[in-house]
């Protein structure tokens, strides 16, 4: 089959559906015995992984805005978009978009639906596109495939689906997130001048990852143990206002430390050295870091919500992502007892061995084959 895969968030650098499809990606090229492409809009920063460099490139040199907006006209029009892709046998829906397609068969992946269970923590613009233009997109693929049973429960219900047409596909973990050397460990330490005993949490300063409920959580902590420290992985994202207000109000500003975005090769060690992650996430369609911490043998404090029970399984600590009580007693257990820390340390590299992206590619590629064998060239119907 002739594939093309839309790595438009993996270009632009998209935090979670942008990993997701760029190893999704990696992986099924090395499957072998079928052609893959990749399509994406093209910003004048667009950059393509060198895992991905030799398959065949299909840009188109409009941003974002003026994309999204082209796809959403051509569904009103019924105008077809398939010449984008260069011929095509299916195509790959992967950044939340479907172009407006005649003779392509296509599978769309559905991440999370955040912008319908947590309105309040999405880009309005953003919001008000998929709310408009989702129930269509979902109609008009071939299959979907759902990142977890959670955002597959949501979409049956938001949507009803046939439930026959949706798939899920765990995202995997990369065989680097694994536990660090000591060298390495005392490489990071260093890098980052990180305090000798901390709690770690990573992903974007958002709403919806809830880190305002995590200041809070810490401010407690600390004041029976001042040598604790918290550390922030993750790029500055929309509406954090109220993280930084928050963080001064505590007056926690000179001692939380906030590293930005950190290059994947330094987060096993990164996750490694601290003493506890902490993922108090509203709504996740997955939840990638409480399983690459869990990789690299660091115990895990997380949300009980949508996704994160299936990810962090028995392997972990789950609390209500509100309950900040809750959430001062976990982390406090983790840190103070040492055979609890060791019993899901092993629990947690058994659990996160379970996803795989070798597994995600297999299936994915069975999703293919079915929809093939299903639809082959098809005229388009407006349905």
């Amino acid at each position: 089959m002739r594939i093309c895969l839309d790595l438009s968030a993996a270009v632009h650098g998209r935090a979670g559906v942008g990993r997701y499809s760029q190893r999704l990606a990696e992986a099924l090229s090395k499957l072998g015995g079928d052609e893959y492409s990749i399509f994406y809009n093209r910003p004048s920063d667009a950059q393509i992984a060198p895992s991905l460099d030799r398959l065949p490139r299909i840009p188109l040199p409009l941003g974002d805005k003026p994309w999204r907006a082209r796809v959403a006209l051509a569904h009103l029009a019924r105008r077809p978009q398939d010449r984008l892709l260069g011929g095509a046998d299916l195509f790959h829906a992967l950044d939340h978009l479907l172009p407006c397609l005649a003779r392509t068969p296509s599978v769309f992946t559905l991440y999370d639906l955040t912008y319908r269970v947590q309105p309040a923590t999405h880009n309005t613009l953003n919001r008000l596109y998929l709310t408009l233009l989702m129930p269509t997109f979902l109609r008009r693929a071939n299959a979907v495939i759902a990142i977890s049973e959670s955002t597959r429960r949501d979409a049956l219900r938001a949507y009803r689906l046939d439930p026959a047409r949706v798939t899920v596909v765990y995202g995997g973990v990369d065989p680097g997130f694994c536990p660090a050397p000591p060298a390495a460990l005392a490489a990071i330490r260093q890098k980052y001048a990180l305090p000798e005993r901390f709690i770690l949490s990573v992903g974007t300063i958002e709403p919806r990852k809830n880190l305002t409920t995590l200041l809070d959580a810490y401010h407690t902590l600390r004041q029976s143990d001042s040598e604790l420290g918290l550390v922030i992985a993750g790029r500055r994202g929309w509406r954090s206002a109220g993280f930084f207000e928050r963080l001064r109000a505590l007056g926690l500003e000179a001692v939380v430390h906030l590293l930005g975005p950190v290059p994947d090769a330094d987060l096993p060690a990164l996750y490694g050295a601290a003493a506890v992650f902490a993922y108090p996430s509203l709504y996740e369609g997955f939840g990638l870091p409480p399983l690459e911490a869990m990789a690299c043998g660091t115990p895990v404090v997380a949300g009980n919500t949508s996704s994160l029970p299936e990810v962090v399984g028995d392997a972990g600590l789950l609390v209500g992502p509100h309950d900040g009580v809750a959430l001062i007693a976990a982390c406090r257990r983790l840190l103070d007892d040492a055979s609890l820390r060791a019993d899901l340390c092993a629990r947690g590299l058994v659990q996160a061995h379970r996803f795989t992206w070798e597994a995600a590619a297999l299936s994915t590629r069975d999703v293919y084959r079915a929809v093939v064998r299903r639809n082959g060239p098809r005229a388009y119907a407006g349905n």
